[in-house]
């Protein structure tokens, strides 16, 4: 496939990254020398200098003979501006970065196909939707569900008490014969290196282990990881960004007890006329007397979504100090996403790695199912639909030529989510569920599609 992507930040850089993997044709378009320079260096693509909205650097691009068109520049109006002209000099199909998610709401009415634009995506729209699912989740820091549900990737930090920490992942089968989980990705505490779980493999205190589990499953898990699930009834939201109030707003339909605190004046009142059941702060999030004035701990979940992030996560902290049971922090720094196991908040979210991993997923539909990158571990968890023609049809797992660094998480099959063990042969029709790292992608590929 020929690709284009417009825009080397943090969303088009990492994109481009998880493509080049496949070895697609990429070519990335930015205006900043520097950052052309990086992607130049560390990623086997082609990069041009260059206005993305300018016909001349399209067409040096080679526009009409590419399959898809992605404009992720921080502009809005630069994404949709060259989707349309994209479109008209010849590309198959053009995806749009939004921040206005009125558009989003407006499909219907606008046409956005017929302007050129094949695709809208809201990084604030992502963001606002991992929330919720974070809070329904809550002893769990890292959650991503399958098929609605009929298997669900769960991560946890193993405390002292976890009745297997200690044990071998084989010796933790044994003695959970009826298991409904399996781990598929570990990372040691204090450490930057991701493991995929083999028999062999010991669990500690401390670990950052990743489950898929299957429905049955999420009560043995809580068990077993020591965790009590929790309920979260009072949420207290620092910050009335878009995500902010997409948040509040989409939580106050769910008939929670809503605070939030907002620094701006106007937009406090803004937020306060548009959610009426929702109890609306003018402070400042990073005065800790205000925050235990307002009684933040009596708050179930502490979600802190203002535009910077160190007063997220030092606001999550202060939080955390409180015993509050859950803290979810947004971020813009890569750097510290990598490092949120060890700073100490539950969950932080980056909404242009959500975006780039959302874009990935639409530009593989068909093939890769379903896709999520681990929270600040260097692993993607990839969902297949086993075809006819697939290498690992009519197969068992363990005669499989599997990688050593991937693993099958589970399976779903007529509507089940099932743990699939070594001795479990796979169907076409199967839709199974991967955990691998970066550079075993296309091998993994190989076997399925």
């Amino acid at each position: 496939m020929r690709i284009i992507i417009a825009g080397a930040g943090e969303v088009g850089f990492h994109l481009a990254k998880l493509l080049s993997y496949e070895a697609q044709e990429i070519t990335l378009i930015d205006t900043d020398k520097e950052r052309l320079s990086y992607a130049d260096t560390h990623l086997d693509i082609r990069v041009l200098r260059g206005d993305a909205t300018s016909i001349q650097v399209l067409q040096d691009a080679d526009v009409d003979g590419s399959d898809l068109v992605i404009g992720v520049t921080a502009s809005e109006t630069t994404n949709l501006t060259l989707c349309v002209l994209a479109k008209q000099l010849g590309c198959k199909r053009t995806m749009a970065r939004i921040s206005n998610t009125e558009f989003m709401d407006n499909r219907e009415l606008i046409r956005f196909e017929q302007l050129g634009i094949d695709e809208l995506i809201s990084p604030e729209r992502l963001a606002a939707t991992e929330i919720q699912l974070m809070l329904n989740q809550s002893a769990f820091n890292d959650t991503y569900q399958f098929e609605e549900g009929l298997l669900t990737m769960f991560g946890v930090i193993l405390p002292k008490t976890a009745p297997f920490v200690g044990k071998m992942v084989k010796e933790a089968a044994r003695i959970f014969p009826e298991l409904n989980f399996m781990p598929i990705a570990l990372q040691r505490k204090g450490t930057q290196f991701t493991l995929i779980p083999r028999g062999d493999t010991v669990f500690k205190e401390g670990d950052q282990v990743y489950f898929i589990t299957s429905d049955k499953g999420v009560e043995e898990l809580y068990k077993l990881s020591g965790m009590q699930k929790q309920d979260i009834k009072n949420v207290m939201i620092l910050g009335g960004s878009k995500v902010g109030y997409k948040t509040a707003r989409d939580l106050c339909n769910k008939k929670f007890n809503l605070k939030v605190i907002e620094k701006n004046k106007e937009k406090a009142f803004d937020i306060a006329d548009e959610l009426p059941h929702a109890l609306v702060i003018n402070g400042d999030g990073r005065n800790v007397e205000l925050l235990e004035e307002e009684s933040l701990e009596s708050m179930d979940a502490f979600i802190a979504v203002t535009g910077n992030s160190e007063t997220n996560i030092m606001s999550c902290l202060v939080a955390k100090s409180k015993k509050i049971k859950k803290t979810i922090a947004l971020v813009e720094n890569m750097d510290y996403f990598q490092l949120s196991h060890s700073i100490g908040v539950d969950t932080l979210i980056n909404k242009k790695l959500l975006a780039a991993n959302s874009i990935f997923r639409y530009i593989r539909k068909g093939e890769v199912l379903a896709l999520t990158r681990l929270n600040n571990l260097n692993a993607e968890i990839l969902e297949f639909e086993v075809k006819a023609s697939s290498l690992v049809n009519g197969e068992i797992i363990r005669e499989l030529n599997f990688p050593r660094e991937a693993s099958i998480g589970g399976v779903i099959r007529n509507g089940e989510g099932i743990i699939a063990l070594g001795d479990f042969r796979i169907a076409e029709g199967d839709k199974v569920v991967v955990c691998c790292l970066p550079k075993a992608i296309a091998r993994i590929e190989k076997l399925f599609l």
